[in-house]
């Protein structure tokens, strides 16, 4: 296929453009077209083993989501794993029509275990049009489709694919999703828009990586950005000091919009983006346009349609369906008794925390993927993402959870200047023999401006302090969590501030360094913060 000439790519994205700023203008909660997905789906899943065995039925009707709702126990990734091990050996109609031979390689977040996700072509077809969306709901938003007239470039995983061996003799390929949904980009997007190439994108090796991108990318005209914040702030400083070596007599730029004139948009999703935007800000330059989404190797979930404050739209109309479980009623140890407690989304309400849970053209259904939502607003459904159903932290019926702490530490930070590499926080539980009459939480926290003396009065002081606040902070985050504190069931918190590198150490002892690999923020066991503890004391 010949791809279009650019001029002709930037008049179909001012008509795409204006055609979604029309669809979002007339509002709605998008429950037509989930309806119309739930069909879809369960009529391909009807042909495949797996849904056989699940009685879900190809014909529609009033009572369809009733049956499928009662017949279809809710699901995490293990009780998949005999599926998709036998979809891997290359057998047909499984979970879904066809066979598969690539799989998404993920581990949810860096602690977890390895999943092997499906990317069947259908799943392939929901990533390209979430993503093509997702840009268009930006260009909508801010009444622009200029972002096309440059270069994009995506901070992605290596999009080197690795034949998985148990396959054989069967050809499956398991590899990031970005590197797989890279190696299917369409042609046009490819030759017109897409950065850093196909070359670097395979490189897996992250600052050689980011160093080979500088140099590529420094003269060209990038109107995109998209990566985790952490890996975009390097890259920026990796730029900036690669243009000061091609011209060590002029002054050195300030942020990359003095680089790249054109950049106008950073996509940032994946990890809270809050303990990252002043320092963000001051690297891109204030002219560039923050645009969140909210994406997953199970599916591309979400996008910012309006301000970030109001939350992310649901994306209901790209082919994954949607249930909602309220975390009142969670408990991963008897999911398959919770089906009828969920609700599909014209059953959700404002305020409420729900485990998400999805059925997808991979042929994952009624998926509980481990990520907690709360809607914003339901007659436009925006959400926003609270973090994890395994990654809160409750060792004293706290019940803090991920975008608490997350919050917590930006707000605190912000105020004192400081800016945050890094953090973990765990519980300390008492210890009659260690003189820890009660529990606390200990905050594992790597600063990027509060010097390299870890011993110093200094540190010491601030450490002492961000306790404080941070404690302060938190009891008017959590009603709980502050029952605890004044009902003497939790003592005050203890704030670890740690070397440069410490986590970076961490993560590159787990192989997880670089790409989309996320660092969970907090836990209700030491696990983490245990081998924190001996990367520390290094």
């Amino acid at each position: 296929m010949i791809a279009p000439p650019k001029p002709l790519i930037r008049a179909g994205a001012r008509f795409l453009s204006s055609r979604t700023a029309r669809k979002l203008s007339v509002g709605g909660a998008g429950l037509g077209a989930q309806q119309k997905t739930f069909s879809t789906l369960v009529a391909a899943m009807s042909r495949c083993e797996a849904g056989r065995a699940d009685g879900i039925e190809a014909h529609g009707g009033a009572s369809a989501y009733a049956r499928f709702q009662a017949r279809v126990p809710l699901r995490t990734y293990e009780a998949f794993i005999p599926w998709i091990e036998r979809m891997k050996r290359g057998e047909a109609d499984v979970l879904w029509p066809g066979r598969c031979a690539h799989y998404a390689v993920s581990s949810g977040t860096t602690a977890g275990r390895t999943k092997f996700l499906p990317i069947t072509g259908a799943m392939l077809e929901h990533f390209k049009k979430a993503g093509l969306d997702s840009l268009l709901y930006y260009t909508a938003r801010t009444g622009s489709s200029s972002v096309f007239r440059g270069r994009h470039l995506f901070l992605g995983g290596a999009t080197t694919l690795t034949p998985i061996a148990e396959a054989k003799p069967f050809l499956a390929y398991g590899g990031d999703l970005s590197g797989i949904t890279a190696l299917n980009l369409p042609g046009w997007v490819d030759k017109h828009l897409y950065e850093p190439g196909a070359e670097i994108a395979q490189m897996d090796n992250w600052p050689a990586k980011l160093e080979a991108i500088a140099a590529r990318t420094l003269d060209r005209d990038i109107t995109l950005l998209a990566g985790i914040p952490s890996w975009v702030l390097i890259l920026a400083e990796t730029l900036r000091a690669k243009a000061h070596a091609k011209n060590p007599t002029g002054a050195k730029a300030q942020n990359l919009r003095a680089l790249w004139p054109n950049l106008e948009c950073l996509i940032h999703g994946g990890v809270p983006i809050a303990p990252y935007v002043d320092e963000l800000r001051a690297a891109l330059g204030a002219e560039v346009n923050f645009h969140e989404v909210y994406p997953a190797s199970e599916g591309f979930i979400a996008t910012q349609d309006a301000d970030a404050s109001l939350g992310l739209r649901l994306m209901t109309d790209v082919g994954i369906f949607y249930e909602f479980l309220p975390m009142s009623e969670f408990d991963e140890s008897r999911l398959e008794e919770l089906g009828a407690k969920t609700v599909p989304l014209e059953g959700v309400r404002a305020g409420v925390d729900y485990a998400l849970v999805m059925t997808t053209p991979a042929g994952l259904c009624r998926y509980v993927i481990g990520d907690v939502v709360r809607f914003v607003s339901t007659d436009i459904p925006r959400l926003v993402y609270v973090g994890r159903t395994k990654l809160q932290l409750s060792a004293f019926g706290e019940h803090v959870i991920e975008k608490e702490v997350t919050d917590a530490l930006s707000t605190v930070c912000r105020a004192r200047g400081l800016s945050v590499g890094n953090f973990h926080v765990a519980p300390v539980f008492a210890d009659a023999a260690a003189g820890r009459a009660r529990g606390r939480h200990e905050w594992w926290i790597e600063l990027k401006n509060a010097g390299d003396a870890q011993a110093s009065t200094v540190i010491i002081a601030l450490a002492a302090n961000l306790a404080v606040a941070l404690d302060a902070e938190l009891m008017r985050l959590n009603d709980d969590y502050e029952a605890k504190r004044k009902g003497g069931g939790l003592a005050l918190p203890e704030v670890r501030l740690v070397a440069p590198g410490t986590f970076e150490h961490w993560l590159r002892a787990k192989g997880k360094w670089g790409g989309q690999n996320k660092m969970p923020r907090c836990r209700s066991d030491r696990e983490i913060a245990d081998e924190l503890r001996v990367v520390a004391s290094v």
